[in-house]
């Protein structure tokens, strides 16, 4: 079977400072560092957690994997000078030409509320992703944003059969399906490292991502006979391929976690 033209990505976000003063009234006399703190203390407790709501997940990093037919590309949207507005017009410019199948792993929970809402401050449209119908019709019965439609897959939502209790995360995941699974970066180092100007590094880490949400989609195509164990493999084989000529340093370190847990 051919798969249908795929784009699997992953968003990495930083806590928006400016927000969060705005909407909290916090003086321009603390620092950035000391905004989160605050913000973090509120939410911490007001809710139970410091976890800063979706709005306030400002993005600096959006990577892709793209399948179409034999082809299989990764990427990260724009470069380490891109800004919020060019990362979302360009994510947006994408689906609109290309018009793939979705998949995620918490995108549903995440990654695209998060893209909702930047969209909206950022004044950003969103073209075929927000059409429900009134741009094309084909949409009205099949489109991004109804949980019950096919455009877009989250796996992680998929195999917890769409309740919360159930998730799992990405790292254990793809250590259990024998991927690399994250290497020396998560989530609760990102903005540390923004504010270290690791921008390019953070990219990189988000591009692992990709690749393992990915290689677990492509498992999850095996189980439900989407694939056959031939095809199965030969995709396989070209993730391998790709990542092997490659350069970059965090591909070659994904490659090699590869095959240690092989």
């Amino acid at each position: 079977m051919i798969l249908p033209t795929t784009l699997v990505f992953d968003t990495e976000t930083i806590p928006d400072v400016e927000g969060l003063r705005k909407t909290l009234h916090i003086s321009e006399n603390f620092n950035d560092h000391d905004v989160v703190s605050i913000a973090n203390y509120h939410y911490r407790q007001k809710k139970g957690t410091d976890f800063l709501p979706l709005q306030f997940q400002k993005i600096i990093a959006i990577s892709c994997v793209l399948k179409q037919e034999s082809n299989f590309e990764i990427w990260s949207i724009g470069n380490s000078e891109s800004n919020e507005k060019e990362l979302l017009e360009r994510f947006f410019d994408g689906l609109n030409r290309f018009i793939p199948t979705l998949v995620t792993w918490n995108g549903s929970g995440f990654d695209l509320p998060v893209i909702n809402y930047r969209a909206l401050i950022n004044q950003v449209s969103g073209g075929i992703y927000l059409d429900q119908g009134e741009i094309n019709n084909n949409f009205k019965y099949n489109n991004y944003i109804n949980r019950y439609h096919a455009r877009h897959l989250d796996v992680m939502d998929f195999m917890a059969l769409f309740g919360g209790r159930a998730n799992a995360s990405l790292d254990d995941i793809a250590k259990l399906c024998n991927f690399p699974g994250k290497l020396d970066m998560d989530g609760s180092d990102v903005f540390f490292n923004f504010q270290q100007g690791k921008i390019d590094e953070i990219r990189a880490y988000c591009e692992t991502d990709v690749l393992n949400t990915y290689l677990i989609f492509l498992r999850l195509c095996l189980i439900r006979d989407q694939l056959t164990q031939e095809e199965y493999e030969s995709e396989i084989e070209k993730v391998k391929l790709k990542i092997s000529s490659s350069n970059h340093n965090h591909l070659q370190e994904f490659k090699m976690a590869w095959e240690k847990n092989e």
